[in-house]
């Protein structure tokens, strides 16, 4: 089953996402915890299926409307987080990614000691950031503030974090 969310009207919601979002948020609990008759036709009988969301499918800036995670200056990357090796652009002033990443690829491929490719025209075996579990990220959201609930910046945002606020999707029990 695949649930699509289409938003009349604005173009971008940004932060207003999670508002957008409430009633569907609101049918996935009801879903969840009482879930919907549902007939088997391999069994020939009715049972009660509960829905889970299992993941989502966006791109980088819909990532930060759904997550709470802004994708945009120095800690935009989610899994670097605040570990991120981001640089400014000498021109343009910018930041830039491009050679943040390769701490990802497997021990010993070839990019790892490819200095002419890459733009600090350095070799890079630095190992990849530790993945945070569910737990960890939690406690790092558990105290935002919701979208309904925003009021300006988060402390330590763009310093020590990147994150605008705590989703809705946290209102799931699982």
């Amino acid at each position: 089953m695949f649930i699509s969310l289409l938003i009349p009207g604005p173009r971008n919601p940004k932060g207003n996402l999670d508002i957008y979002m409430q009633p569907l948020i609101e049918e996935l609990l009801l879903l969840w915890e009482v879930g919907v008759k549902t007939y088997d036709i391999a069994r020939k009988q009715n049972f009660t299926m509960n829905i889970a969301v299992i993941w989502t499918i966006s791109d980088f800036s819909a990532h930060d409307m759904l997550s709470g995670w802004m994708t945009a200056a120095r800690l935009a990357c989610p899994y670097c987080m605040e570990n991120t090796k981001s640089f400014r652009l000498k021109h343009g002033n910018k930041y830039c990614w491009f050679d943040c990443h390769r701490q990802f690829l497997l021990t010993g491929h070839k990019f790892h000691r490819n200095k002419s490719a890459f733009f600090k025209n350095k070799e890079d075996y630095s190992p990849p950031t530790l993945r945070l579990s569910g737990d960890e990220i939690w406690n790092h959201v558990s105290l935002l503030p919701k979208a309904s609930d925003h009021q300006g910046k988060v402390v330590g945002y763009g310093d020590v974090h990147n994150w605008s606020r705590r989703s809705i999707l946290w209102d799931l029990p699982y």
